[in-house]
């Protein structure tokens, strides 16, 4: 194991962070991470995999509850790094695919009074809205990748079972003269693709 470059020892960071955590544990509700801008500390050794596992120094975070604790406090910065950050601390972290998966769907009523939610691999239940939108990507395969914003500019990929299930409700609609292939659902219509992309 390294050691952390501001001399602490192998887990200080995250002692920190969770000392910094448990100092707010009173606070009822998400931390306000948008409300703190302390100095940038560097990166520490944490990524996201693209499985949605948590790694620390290389080994897999085993504890569910941390996991969770920490993804309270982590949000993307306006220069795209995605970061831990408390009162006192803010430390960069690798993020290989998309912070969250979205792993539940649930589905009420048709057309754009469709409702849709997603719940995350940590349990944020997310409402397709204006302000959880949805993204749509590319795969090498040349198929897409939907994600739906969670919070603090951080995104969930859709898992492919919940592709298949959102794919069951898309339709083609004329927009703006051309051909559209989308959702329907939180009061719009979400484009995937152009229908001429598709064929």
């Amino acid at each position: 194991m390294t050691h952390d470059p501001n001399g602490a020892p192998p887990g200080g960071v995250l002692e920190r962070l969770t000392a910094a955590l448990g100092a707010e544990g009173s606070r009822r509700g998400p931390p306000p991470v948008e409300r703190w801008n302390p100095d940038y500390c560097g990166e520490i050794p944490m990524r996201i995999a693209a499985d949605g596992t948590w790694h620390y120094n290389g080994s897999p975070i085993s504890r569910p509850a941390l996991v969770k604790l920490f993804s309270t406090i982590l949000r993307r910065d306006p220069d795209g790094r995605t970061v831990l950050v408390t009162p006192v601390e803010r430390v960069g972290i690798e993020v290989e695919d998309a912070a969250f998966l979205a792993v539940e769907l649930a589905v009420e009523g048709a057309g754009e009074a469709r409702a849709i939610a997603f719940r995350t691999n940590l349990d944020d239940v997310v409402p397709l809205d204006d302000a959880h939108p949805l993204r749509f990507e590319r795969d090498p395969e040349g198929g897409f990748k939907p994600y739906i914003a969670v919070r603090h500019g951080l995104w969930a990929r859709v898992t492919r079972a919940l592709t298949y299930d959102l794919v069951e409700l898309c339709e083609e609609r004329e927009e703006g003269g051309e051909s559209w292939f989308g959702l329907a659902a939180g009061g719009r219509f979400h484009r995937i693709a152009r229908t001429s992309e598709l064929s």
